[in-house]
């Protein structure tokens, strides 16, 4: 099986295989493309980048919201549900777009408009449940320590 190949400007080239593709038939918010792919450059860490396969510029920092946000939930209307399309009892992946800042303390996630990944098509959808703000910080515990 070939692999796909990324000029990327933050990243060099990235050899991508054509299974790692995640296709957005309704693209993302503001933004344009619809193939993305999920680019780690290390292993372990919290954090991805949701990198554009048309646009070698475009790659968003993303990361599993239960990782900082143990309550976290997502609502979705029966229509965003239908949309993705994972049949009941099936768990898609959940990511959420990072802002970063130039400190840590500052960094914050949007936890309203998350990214739902099922069977090969990512979904940008709204996030009916009450406690999901658009600018959630990341690291509150560094605001507190640094007050």
């Amino acid at each position: 099986m070939s692999t796909l190949t990324v000029e990327s400007t933050r990243f060099g080239t990235l050899e991508l295989a054509p299974e790692t593709v995640i296709e957005f038939p309704a693209g993302l918010i503001g933004l344009g493309g619809a193939r993305f792919a999920l680019v780690t450059t290390e292993p372990d860490s919290a954090f991805a980048w949701l990198h554009s396969v048309d646009d070698p510029s475009l790659a968003l920092p993303v990361t599993n919201p239960w990782l900082f946000f143990s309550d976290y939930e997502v609502k979705l209307s029966k229509g965003e549900t239908s949309r993705i399309g994972a049949p009941e009892g099936v768990d898609p992946e959940v990511w959420v777009i990072v802002r970063a800042a130039e400190r840590p303390e500052d960094f914050r996630v949007n936890l309203r408009a998350p990214i739902i990944v099922y069977n090969g098509q990512g979904h940008q959808v709204i996030n009916e449940a009450p406690d999901a703000p658009v600018r959630a910080r990341l690291f509150p515990q560094l605001v507190t320590q640094a007050a």
